[in-house]
């Protein structure tokens, strides 16, 4: 069994000048265009888990939103507040799959290749508690979580004999350096969301074939609501 403190990874990979990725997620923009805007001129709250360098913070806040993040990395999250000082209140660095503190209730809640950086058993608490702080018919939209037919998938340690899904020690492929990296396949999903109703579910697979490459990404991207 390996035991990764995940947090001090990321907080050193984003000291380090890497992952620091600052133009939104295309994927999330268009979901959240698509499925989540409201637009009855009332101001909706939403929470970004796992805000990183804040790529995504410009363009939530721009829907008339009262925009909240948390990150692990309390170095990322300095920066933000330092880049972003109106928001220095509603900017929070903890471990997220153990305590979200705000008091809010949130119309939407947005996750980007986050949570998919935990242990089932992590994931499934987080989602828990993110299912409390939501409003009733709230939306959760899940980005990249990545999928059992990326190549990365067969390579890796488990982090334990029973999560099949959670690997670490990556040598080669996308995720050296980032500790634990969960895959998941659609019974897990679905099994993971069963508080929620999963509204949209979306498996990309991507192989590049000139120049030509045996590495395959593969991700899942959901929409999911509150099940009262």
């Amino acid at each position: 069994m390996v035991k990764l403190n995940s947090l001090q990874e990321w907080n050193s990979l984003y000291s380090e000048g890497k992952h620091l990725s600052i133009w939104p997620w295309s994927d999330l923009v268009s979901y959240v265009r698509r499925y989540a805007t409201i637009s009855n001129g009332k101001k909706i709250k939403i929470l970004e888990l796992g805000c990183g360098a804040g790529a995504n913070i410009p363009f939530l806040t721009s829907l008339n939103a009262e925009y909240y993040g948390i990150d692990g990395s309390n170095y990322i999250i300095k920066k933000l507040k330092k880049q972003y000082p109106k928001l220095k209140n509603r900017l929070i660095s903890l471990d997220f799959t153990k305590k979200i503190p705000y008091k809010q209730q949130f119309d939407i809640v947005v996750d980007r290749a986050s949570l998919t950086h935990n242990t089932t058993y992590a994931i499934k608490k987080c989602l828990n508690l993110v299912h409390s702080k939501m409003k009733p018919g709230g939306i959760h939209i899940g980005i990249d979580w990545f999928s059992t037919l990326h190549s990365d998938y067969t390579i890796g340690k488990f982090i334990k004999k029973n999560d099949l899904f959670t690997k670490t020690g990556f040598l080669s492929g996308q995720f050296i350096g980032v500790g634990k990296v969960h895959f998941s396949d659609k019974k897990h999903l679905l099994d993971l969301f069963k508080k929620y109703n999963i509204n949209i579910l979306e498996q990309k697979i991507i192989k590049s074939e000139i120049p030509k490459s045996n590495q395959v990404f593969s991700s899942w991207n959901l929409l999911a609501t509150k099940n009262d």
